[in-house]
């Protein structure tokens, strides 16, 4: 594990970690607006 973090910075780790949270937001959010606009 300490072979990879020295190829990666931790300042990657941390955007790469919001990009996956807000993707994984933005994903559900659409899910919910799509799912609910099917219903009406």
């Amino acid at each position: 594990m300490s072979n990879i973090e020295e190829k990666f910075p931790r300042s990657l780790w941390i955007r790469l970690v919001i990009y996956l949270a807000v993707g994984h937001a933005l994903a559900g959010f659409l899910y919910l607006l799509f799912a609910l606009g099917g219903k009406g």
